[in-house]
């Protein structure tokens, strides 16, 4: 089992290009999926550029709904067509709001993806988001949520086979 946690000075602070874990090819692997790639599909709203990152047979998401208790968590996604369409639905959402800052910065700014557990060729990862994104209109948006993406590996290369999302934030020491 490895437990991969980057250093806590790289932890949600990522630049255009820095990512936390360049010694460790799988955990940069996995980063660079579910942050680089993730945000950049996301603000294209292009699903091409992360489509080949699922494996779509037995993929499965759950919505926790910002609840605590998983007896309150719902199968949302049930199948990949149906949270590509949420996905891009939050995508093609934002992209009509009008910020006061650069989106891409501020939203690596609030993307923290620091612990991933590799066990052979699985492995967890804990993405959390914690931050707010000015409007123009004076409001704000506030990322205050975490997602458990289930990964594996499949030709050598790492894919999401399902996910727990919406988590409500925990705090620090939690998740």
């Amino acid at each position: 089992m490895v437990i991969a946690v980057a250093a806590a000075s790289e932890r949600g602070s990522y630049g255009h290009d820095d990512q936390p874990f360049p010694h460790d090819p799988d955990c940069s692997a996995i980063w660079t999926m579910l942050v680089e790639r993730d945000i950049d599909a996301f603000l294209a709203r292009d699903w091409a550029m992360v489509e080949d990152d699922f494996i779509a047979e037995g993929f499965f998401g759950l919505h926790a709904r910002f609840k605590p208790r998983p007896g309150d968590w719902i199968m949302a996604f049930p199948e990949l067509p149906r949270y590509r369409d949420e996905w891009l639905r939050q995508a093609n959402e934002t992209a009509n709001v009008a910020y006061a800052e650069p989106l891409r910065p501020a939203i690596f700014r609030a993307t923290d993806l620091s612990v991933i557990d590799i066990v052979g060729e699985r492995a967890v990862a804990r993405k959390k988001f914690n931050g707010v994104i000015a409007r123009v209109d004076g409001g704000s948006e506030n990322l205050d949520w975490q997602t458990l993406y289930f990964c594996a590996q499949r030709d050598d290369a790492w894919k999401i086979t399902s996910f727990v999302g919406y988590l409500r934030p925990l705090g620090e020491d939690n998740l």
